[in-house]
């Protein structure tokens, strides 16, 4: 049961605070319907920290798109925006539903932080997550052992959104064929990348695009602007603000082709193989040309957002293309990020030929 002073009420109010305030100016303020919920599951180690854990926690709960990108942005959660004024994130915000700001005030907000308030409640009363995600409560990084071919090899398994990546050298993000990419208040792979990399001032306003800019620029240089491209292929361009936080490259791979007419996609398992395929190339072929040479690459389960692919389609059809170059003796350092703990578990599952009692903790990270 949640603790008595816990109720919806109290936790929509202290929200309506924490938006005001912002995560940096949360320390001396009165919160204590979240402090409580976030102590019920032990959430982190400092006050401020386990209500910003809290609210991730339920944030990331929320369906994706307009309404999870709209409470990230609310309450300071979306990256780079935790030190913006309550303005510019309601501003940012309403931008999502693509309604004016006192329309997003007097209507949106309320629904977004009930939901928000919902979903702490239930993770609560729940003691943590849905039944079967206990294994990952406290935890967003696990090692996974894997045989490819003859040898041993340890893949990283990232479970929180893919722009906080750290250290990682190239992620690959999932494009559709036109390399077009969402506006950056999606909350969609490309979108998250798109909108980390971008340079912002104090207020929120949009300074560079380099990301979005690159792109273009790529598909000028080889003649498709304008046009679609053959699935499977990878455009590389820099990371923008990534690279502060050791991110060095975005590899664009076309694996969703947009249907006509609609706002749908087609996706299929042998175009994400092929790209992932493409990837890996480009990774040997761009291993030299940077200093310190590229060893790390980072997955996502492509296709398994608006492509509608079922997480194991995808993270077969990835694994397949990575196993292979692996199994040939390549030395990459092999990474996956998912968001949830059901996707956490399918990628675990990917190695049908773990070799059976081998420690977990020995050292396999190919390098």
């Amino acid at each position: 049961m949640a603790p008595p002073s816990l109720d919806h009420a109290s936790i929509v109010m202290e929200l309506q605070a924490v938006r005001r305030a912002g995560l940096l100016r949360l320390r001396g303020r009165e919160l204590p319907a979240l402090e409580s919920a976030a102590a019920c599951l032990a959430a982190a180690r400092t006050r401020e920290g386990a209500v910003e854990a809290l609210l991730r926690r339920a944030v990331e709960r929320l369906d994706a798109g307009t309404l999870r990108t709209a409470a990230e942005y609310t309450l300071g959660l979306a990256q780079g925006t935790r030190d913006w004024p309550a303005s510019s994130r309601r501003a940012r915000a309403a931008e999502a539903y693509r309604v004016s700001e006192e329309r997003f005030r007097k209507h949106h907000e309320v629904m977004v932080l009930g939901q928000v308030a919902e979903h702490i409640v239930e993770l609560v009363e729940g003691g943590g997550d849905e039944p079967g995600e206990g294994d990952w409560a406290g935890g967003t990084h696990r090692f996974v052992e894997v045989l490819a071919g003859d040898r041993a090899v340890r893949l990283t398994l990232h479970v929180h959104p893919v722009d906080l990546l750290r250290d990682v050298d190239v992620v690959v993000a999932p494009a559709n064929t036109y390399f077009a990419l969402p506006e950056p208040y999606k909350s969609s792979v490309s979108a998250s990348l798109r909108r980390a990399a971008s340079v912002r001032g104090v207020t929120g306003d949009l300074l560079d695009d380099p990301v979005h800019d690159e792109l273009r620029k790529w598909a000028a240089r080889h003649g498709t602007s304008g046009r679609p491209v053959v699935p499977g292929t990878v455009a590389a361009t820099g990371s923008g603000a990534l690279a502060e936080y050791g991110v060095r490259r975005i590899y664009h791979a076309a694996v969703a082709v947009p249907r006509a007419g609609t706002n749908d996609y087609d996706v299929l398992p042998a175009d994400i193989t092929r790209a992932t395929s493409r990837a890996l190339a480009l990774l040997a072929e761009e291993h030299d040309r940077h200093t310190p040479a590229l060893r790390s690459v980072c997955f996502p389960l492509l296709g398994s957002g608006r492509g509608g692919l079922a997480y194991r389609v995808s993270a077969a059809a990835v694994w397949s293309a990575v196993e292979a170059e692996l199994a040939r003796g390549a030395r990459w350092d092999v990474h996956f990020v998912v968001r949830s703990a059901e996707a956490a578990r399918v990628v675990e599952r990917i190695p049908a030929r773990t070799r059976p009692g081998r420690d977990r903790s020995a050292p396999g990270r190919s390098g």
